[in-house]
């Protein structure tokens, strides 16, 4: 039978990391494709124990039941504490909204602003998940071009007015795809702009409490000259990404229009997911949690940067960050297109996530993201001796 699907399927396919994904289930593939975290930092038996508790309540039939789409008032206090950290101030929980994931507001920003045509602007490179989703609101991204402070604040400038684009899509800490983080003054820089012009801003920020060096950096929302950000924060990396949690903190009317938007999705996330969430953090357990993660990421990055040093080539050039779950790398001087090399090198038993995938504009072709989070040490070992022995022959035929 044949189907005549809508245009704005059209141009979306699978995104590479849940395409990547199948291959995980094949124990001789070491991966550094997703961006899963450490099997070894999730909480099982306290989760175990919290669901236990809250279900065996009194009153535990009301998480049964339909809640209210802004979210279970537990948890959205817990969402504005953990915010606070960040330099995120609020006086109520008004301006909240619990999301089912963070990529759920991604989403929702996406239906309460944009039409057909529409231009997002977006860091160069960004996060792929949100470029599939501009995609399937039929709207345009366009890339802002980065350097290691952030932004190239003159490039926004010009592409806003450029472009006219109905909102700056950003994630300042530890960027998925690059592992970069923001200065504070490059955050001042593009709360000034984004204010000048009336730009809204969607601040993505599933990362900032898995910093294991530096200097925190407050949130891009802290240094907002106008009430123009949205802070969304994710429990995924920081507790459990099955739990499907996140929140949405800015503008109390950008947070109502997001909420209608959600009525017609999902009416409201899980509310025994909310009640476990809001009971962990309670219970003073998250915090105690991530710090004990820290070092074994740290460990792991270490691992890379080592395993980058000893058998990557000369020519390939990366990030080190200070957290977060990826490293970034480009084989400056070649002309290796990773995406058409990918199978080969999956054919060795070791995976990453080809850049192109990742820029709003297709660029990127001699790119590379890899996660540290989710494999041993020696693997990452083993994982890093493969992809460099495999791209040294690639470029070396390259150069014959």
């Amino acid at each position: 039978m044949q189907f005549t699907f809508s245009d704005r399927m059209a141009n979306m396919n699978g995104t590479a990391t849940r395409e990547i994904f199948k291959l995980l289930s094949r124990p001789e593939i070491i991966s550094f494709a997703g961006g899963l975290p450490a099997t070894e930092a999730l909480p099982t038996q306290a989760v175990q124990e919290i669901a236990q508790d809250v279900l065996g309540r009194d009153d535990a039939f009301r998480l049964l039941q339909y809640g209210t789409t802004e979210g279970y008032a537990p948890l959205q206090d817990e969402a504005v504490k953990l915010a606070q950290a960040f330099g995120v101030q609020l006086r109520d929980t008004s301006s909240v909204l619990i999301l089912s994931g963070g990529q759920q507001g991604i989403d929702l920003m996406c239906k309460s602003f944009l039409n057909k045509g529409d231009v997002v602007l977006v860091e160069d490179p960004t996060y792929l998940a949100a470029l599939q989703i501009f995609h399937s609101y039929e709207a345009v991204a366009i890339g802002v071009h980065a350097c290691n402070e952030g932004l190239d604040t003159d490039d926004l400038e010009q592409k806003i007015q450029t472009y006219k684009p109905k909102f700056l899509y950003t994630v300042p800490t530890f960027s998925n795809p690059t592992g970069k983080t923001y200065t504070a003054e490059n955050r001042v820089q593009i709360a000034r702009i984004t204010a000048k012009y009336g730009l809204p801003v969607l601040e993505d920020d599933p990362y900032a409490r898995l910093r294991f060096s530096g200097e925190k950096v407050n949130a891009l929302y802290s240094f907002a000259q106008e009430d123009n950000v949205v802070y969304q924060m994710s429990f995924s990396k920081i507790l459990s990404p099955g739990l499907r949690v996140g929140a949405a903190i800015g503008n109390a009317d950008v947070i109502r229009k997001m909420a209608v938007g959600k009525q017609g999705t999902d009416l409201h996330t899980s509310l025994p997911a909310q009640a476990v969430t809001a009971e962990y953090c309670r219970r003073g357990l998250l915090e105690p949690s991530v710090q004990k993660s820290l070092p074994l990421y740290h460990a792991r990055k270490q691992a890379m940067m080592r395993g980058i040093e000893r058998y990557m080539p000369a020519e390939f050039t990366h990030t080190d960050p200070d957290g977060g779950l990826f490293v970034w790398g480009a084989f400056e001087g070649t002309r290796l297109d990773t995406q058409a090399l990918l199978h080969k090198a999956v054919a060795r038993n070791v995976a990453y996530i080809q850049g192109n995938v990742f820029y709003a504009d297709g660029g990127g072709a001699n790119t590379v993201r890899l996660n540290y989070s989710n494999a041993s040490e020696q693997k990452i070992d083993e994982g890093m001796r493969a992809l460099g022995t495999f791209f040294k022959e690639e470029i070396a035929k390259e150069r014959k």
